[in-house]
């Protein structure tokens, strides 16, 4: 959605564009260096680490994917007003830099660990599909195999490389080795998904830190790289680990699961409501990726309910939006109207931004009925006990066995969110000649 908003803005500004997109199937319409070289202007629109040094000598702009999307015009103005061999964060993402830095960090690590959790999810629902709930335990069977690739690897895996591009975000490459084994710790001692964030950022930092410290004769320079920061930092890093911060980790990694494990009822179902609630805020922001983050980081513990309650819930607000387009068109614009089949599928695929050009439209009717599907969809999961082994994949799960369980209470709790969407935003959203400008 940012390349498309990107394209369109320079387009009708008069300019031509080319965009290179990067995400978790690679890069797409790569940029060469004869691009690069006749370009007026780079804009970074990313909510990951990306790396700028091929845009040396450019008028160089770096911003989130929400402002692109949202004002891509502006942000296109902003970056050619701009001096020469200059990098800024865009005035939009100034006003909160702390978010910009840690958030982008963990997003990294997010956007690298993710295939490993989804492939690990799937090919442990194939296990239970193919073996039963003991598949695991039935060796040279087929369920044991595809459970030996998904849990006992993929999924072994997914901590110490969330951890090490954590690292490799904020340190670059000298930060990816004590990442991972600070990772790898984590998963070891018991730390869960919150070891890892800790010792992927504290990895990044001090590996950060030495390489800026330690000072080397050029004779020796070569050496700092490939010996002595991945020596020193996966020392350090191990030692804090594992005497250090592991341990109160691992209690509180332990308390979060029992206090989960024992939700019941009400409990439950007020757990649900914050999930679901936070997945609509901002739809692919901060407080969108905290819950989820949340929930894939637990998916590791085994406590599979809060991964069920996210998804439903960040299905909801696309899903929501173009029932509401479809059936009370006179509430909505000719181009939202003519975006509800795209909105629709991106629903049922867990594309929660694709209801974000919706929200940019007119927020302050748009998000709140969001939110409150969102929150009923989270709530109703959680209550339904419903438990979700993949994180992501939207609606299509529930065509794999052993995906998920509950799936009549999953599917009640999905349309539910969906018609209280719907039917707050027939109460909230007047006829389109009579919407006038909410005061912000």
């Amino acid at each position: 959605m940012a390349a498309e908003a990107l394209l369109k803005g320079a387009a009708a500004l008069g300019y031509t564009m080319k965009v290179e997109t990067r995400g978790s199937v690679g890069a797409k319409n790569e940029l060469t260096a004869e691009d690069i070289a006749k370009a007026d202007a780079v804009i970074v629109a990313a909510d990951a680490n990306v790396e700028t040094t091929r845009f040396a000598g450019k008028r160089l702009l770096q911003t989130g994917t929400k402002p692109a999307i949202h004002d891509a015009q502006s942000l296109i103005r902003e970056a050619l007003a701009m001096e020469p061999a200059t990098a800024v964060t865009s005035a939009k993402t100034a006003a909160k830099p702390e978010r910009t830095g840690p958030y982008k960090h963990l997003m990294t690590g997010v956007s690298h660990m993710l295939p490993l959790v989804v492939a690990g999810g799937l090919l442990i629902a194939l296990a239970f599909a193919v073996g039963g709930i003991y598949a695991g335990d039935q060796p040279g069977t087929l369920g044991w195999a595809l459970m030996q690739i998904g849990a006992k690897s993929a999924f072994a895996l997914f901590i110490p490389v969330f951890a090490g591009f954590i690292a490799f975000s904020i340190a670059d490459r000298p930060g990816l080795t004590p990442g991972l084994i600070g990772g790898m710790l984590a998963s070891s001692v018991g730390a869960g998904f919150l070891g890892g964030i800790a010792a992927g950022f504290l990895a990044g930092y001090f590996t950060r830190w030495l390489n800026r410290t330690l000072k080397l004769p050029d004779q020796l320079a070569g050496l700092k790289p490939v010996l002595i920061l991945p020596l020193v930092s996966s020392l350090v890093i191990g030692l804090a680990m594992i005497f250090l911060i592991g341990p109160p980790v691992k209690v509180i990694m332990d308390g979060v699961s029992a206090w989960l494990n024992s939700l019941q009822g009400s409990s439950a179902l007020l757990l649900g409501l914050i999930l679901g609630g936070m997945m609509a805020f901002d739809m692919g922001g901060p407080i969108n990726k905290a819950a989820y983050t949340f929930a894939v980081g637990l998916v590791s513990t085994k406590i599979y309910g809060p991964m069920a309650a996210v998804m439903a819930a960040g299905m909801v607000p696309p899903l929501g939006l173009a029932l509401a387009a479809t059936l009370s068109r006179n509430r909505f614009s000719a181009d939202e109207q003519q975006a509800t089949k795209a909105t629709a599928v991106l629903g049922m695929a867990f594309i929660t931004e694709g209801a974000i050009p919706f929200a940019a439209a007119d927020p302050l009717r748009v998000i709140p009925c969001t939110v409150l599907g969102s929150a009923v969809a989270g709530g109703l999961s959680m209550f339904f006990s419903c438990k979700l082994v993949v994180p992501h994949g939207g609606i299509f799960v529930l065509a794999i066995p052993g995906a998920i369980s509950q799936p009549l209470g999953y599917v009640v709790a999905l349309l539910a969110g969906t018609l209280v969407t719907t039917a707050a935003l027939y109460v909230m959203k007047k006829p389109a000649a009579a919407l006038v400008p909410v005061a912000s």
